[in-house]
């Protein structure tokens, strides 16, 4: 949807094709049912913005959502039931961060100090190093209490790959934007509203309104033309963007067989060759309903250890009731996941009996299995061109941020020439 604003905005005519009934990907909403039988609409996973989302804030605004009815704007908190860990003012950058360091709760005088040093060191290296360096390997000398509290909940949901197997290069790019870069940058933005409402759907309007054309529900298949240019459903088109999973994007040129021209065909074997190197890791989240259940915060982390005994999968929660929702559904993300379904589920729900004293009830689980590629250290991804006027876009192409929701929308902007 980024990508056909875009190109909206460069004067082009476009036509989207969207295989599934609605909009948004992998960030969609869902209907399910509380154990009451209410219906609820939930998402396909729990998303979290924060301000340094620059490019997906101003695309929102472009088509006219309202972001401050549709986002609950809080500062950065990584702080667990018990009140300990990091919580930054409201204050330019980067002094919200240094105060948020220096008052984080449960934290010793050298504990707060060795981190202060470390981000100072980062900063003045630019916040680069090495592409082999883990993100493990760039924390190495912190105390445990701060790599455990602060450093693995932000990197594994930053990047959704353990600190041990994470791109320091990536992790230290999120850091400088979201820690040190304008003020707000670092907030929270928490949505109040499903994801299909937050964006697609109005973008959807939006492009209607432009005179575009949106197709849901549509399983195309892109083929080149024989005198040039391309054809998705029949249709001829000077130029396709695959603005899909690599996997869709990768079956999609396969198909074209010996449709390509010699070039064309070497390039787009080359960006095949490349996009299907990646490997990728899932998030799943757990839904679940207490009558009366409330956090003391909308969002909460949560101590997590997927391999202890027993397993602790998840590392955040989010009150939806809080932000827009029905009260007492809570949404817990466990990124990096590797557990079945049931069994995650079963585990999470322990997990909030023992570390927020809730009983609830399990209202959906939604696994995405292929969520985000796996950002580890000196991970090769591919570019946008695979031949002449096909192009991809998408949370996995090369760009400097891992696969979030602003990747996807610069790599949805950056297609566009």
């Amino acid at each position: 949807m980024a990508a056909a604003v875009r190109a909206i905005e460069r004067g082009q005519v476009v036509t989207v094709f969207e295989a599934a009934r609605g909009l948004g990907g992998r960030a969609r909403a869902l209907d399910a049912r509380l154990p009451d039988g209410r219906a609820v609409r939930i998402d396909n996973g729990q998303h979290l913005l924060i301000g340094a989302y620059t490019e997906t804030l101003r695309l929102m605004r472009l088509v006219g959502v309202d972001l401050d009815a549709a986002l609950l704007r809080l500062p950065l908190r990584l702080q667990f039931p018990d009140g300990r860990g990091l919580r930054l003012p409201d204050w330019p950058a980067p002094m919200d961060a240094l105060a948020g360091i220096l008052r984080a709760r449960g934290w010793s005088w050298g504990e707060r100090w060795s981190l202060m040093r470390c981000a100072l060191g980062w900063r003045l290296a630019g916040f680069t190093c090495a592409a082999d360096v883990s993100v493990a390997d760039l924390c190495d000398r912190l105390p445990a209490t701060v790599r455990n509290e602060l450093i693995a909940p932000l990197c594994v949901s930053a990047l959704n790959v353990p600190a041990e197997q994470a791109s320091g290069q990536v992790f230290l790019r999120v850091l400088r934007d979201a820690l040190f870069g304008e003020r707000g940058a670092s907030h929270m933005l928490l949505p109040r509203v499903d994801l299909a409402a937050l964006f697609p759907d109005a973008a959807a309007r939006w492009l209607a309104r432009q005179g575009a054309q949106v197709h849901p529900g549509v399983r195309a298949q892109v083929q080149p033309a024989p005198g040039g240019g391309w054809t998705v459903a029949g249709t001829p088109f000077d130029a396709v963007v695959l603005a899909t999973p690599a996997s869709e994007a990768l079956r999609q040129v396969r198909a074209m067989g010996e449709g390509l021209d010699p070039a064309a065909g070497q390039s787009a074997s080359r960006w095949c060759d490349t996009a299907k190197a990646l490997d990728h890791t899932a998030i799943t989240t757990v839904y679940a309903w207490g009558a009366g259940a409330r956090l003391p915060a909308p969002i909460l982390a949560l101590r997590s250890d997927d391999h202890g005994e027993p397993p602790l999968p998840a590392q955040f929660v989010v009150d939806r009731g809080q932000t827009g929702g029905p009260e007492g559904l809570l949404a817990f993300v466990i990124s990096a996941s590797t557990g079945e379904r049931e069994a995650t589920e079963r585990q999470t729900l322990a997990q909030a009996r023992v570390q927020l004293g809730l009983e609830l009830q399990p209202v959906q689980t939604v696994v995405e299995k292929r969520a985000t590629f796996a950002c580890r250290p000196g991970v090769q991804r591919p570019g946008p061109d695979i031949a002449p006027g096909l192009r991809a876009c998408g949370d996995y192409i090369d760009g400097p941020y891992p696969a979030t929701l602003e990747a996807a929308v610069r790599s949805g902007i950056a297609v566009i020439p």
